[in-house]
């Protein structure tokens, strides 16, 4: 097999082992899309497995991403454990009212089965018809929510901050049923045929709590749950900072970093040595209103700061590109990573030098 004809699995997995592959890999994130290819609402869209395979199908093709993404809406974990989802008609759908009403709750909170969620059910079920229809070609990417970053939908996160500095044996039980539900929907979702699972973790980015209490919570907390996962993982920081962590993120055994938007790629790529991949940092947000000339220029700058070497996937930073997104854009994203991403990627000294001419 040479580096001319790499299918999307082969791309990635020379990427990942820190090596060039016939071109960078790109993870193009879209899961509400999907209902605008089917011509469906959102809410219909995510109520029946069949509409997710055939979008993401057909997502695939057109935007040419290097994998799929079964992904439904984060809140979907909370269903499982008896929480609502609240539909919008051009966003990703929302947490209703928390299943943690007050920190004693936690007492009587037990880990739910992963087989008796109707809504999870469906995301393995878009899992298993996925694997048959590409096999070992193209990753298939499963999504767990991190045990520490759950509770911001179980409770608020008002209340998780005071419980998590006030309370800390209800944290530690709250820890311990979360570790059980994530390791088993993990799992579940491996064993459906999925690649890697992508393991969201926001509340471990210093954006949002400093490092001396991420050493001592999500970290202990991402080690013991990443251990028990049989399968490699990508934990994201859905848009939070994560450089003065990166080392310590790569102690957790996980394989690949989401990073940031507001954080500059090649020091991230500098900082990580080698010990993990990064995946990122294209700003969706920003990305609504780029021209086709703006999409080019930010895959050339992303693809200069983090391309070399590889260890790379051009993503978006938060983990789901918002359904304001045109497809003018993730076409022109696209081609611009056909046209650019190619190794060797000789045109970079001659693009750094216009940017600081």
């Amino acid at each position: 097999m040479t580096a001319s004809n790499m299918t999307s699995m082969q791309r990635t997995l020379t990427a990942l082992g820190h090596q060039e592959p016939d071109r960078v890999p790109l993870f193009l994130l879209t899961t509400l899309h999907g209902a605008r290819e089917m011509n469906l609402s959102i809410e219909d869209y995510f109520s029946r497995s069949e509409n997710v395979i055939e979008g993401q199908v057909r997502l695939l093709k057109k935007y040419r991403s290097d994998c799929l993404y079964p992904f439904f809406y984060a809140s979907i974990e909370t269903e499982a454990w008896g929480g609502t989802t609240l539909f919008l008609p051009d966003g990703p759908p929302l947490c209703g009212a928390p299943i943690v009403r007050k920190a004693d709750d936690i007492d009587h909170l037990a880990s739910p089965s992963v087989l008796e969620s109707a809504g999870l059910v469906r995301v393995l079920e878009t899992i298993e018809a996925l694997k048959a229809m590409v096999g070992d070609t193209v990753p298939i990417i499963g999504v767990a929510i991190s045990p520490f970053s759950l509770p911001i939908m179980q409770m608020g996160f008002h209340a998780y901050i005071e419980l998590l500095y006030e309370q800390p044996e209800r944290f530690e039980r709250l820890m311990a049923l979360n570790e059980a539900f994530t390791v088993s929907w993990a799992n579940a979702q491996l064993a459906a045929g999925a690649t890697a699972i992508c393991y969201f973790d926001p509340m471990s980015s210093p954006t949002n709590i400093p490092r001396d209490l991420y050493l001592r919570t999500g970290q202990q907390v991402a080690k013991r749950t990443i251990g028990r996962i049989n399968g490699p993982t990508a934990t994201h920081m859905a848009s939070g900072r994560s450089l003065s962590i990166l080392s310590d993120i790569a102690d957790t055994g996980t394989a690949v970093v989401g990073v940031s938007a507001m954080e500059d790629l090649a020091e991230l790529k500098f900082a990580a040595h080698g010990r993990v991949s990064l995946l990122g940092n294209l700003n969706g947000i920003e990305m609504r209103r780029w021209t086709a000339e703006q999409a080019q220029f930010e895959v050339k700058r992303a693809i200069a700061k983090a391309g070399r070497s590889g260890g790379f996937i051009l993503s978006d930073n938060h983990g789901e590109i918002p359904w304001q997104v045109p497809d003018q854009v993730l076409l022109a994203i696209a081609d611009a990573v056909d046209q650019w991403g190619r190794y060797p990627l000789n045109w970079i000294e001659d693009f750094a030098m216009a940017l600081t001419a």
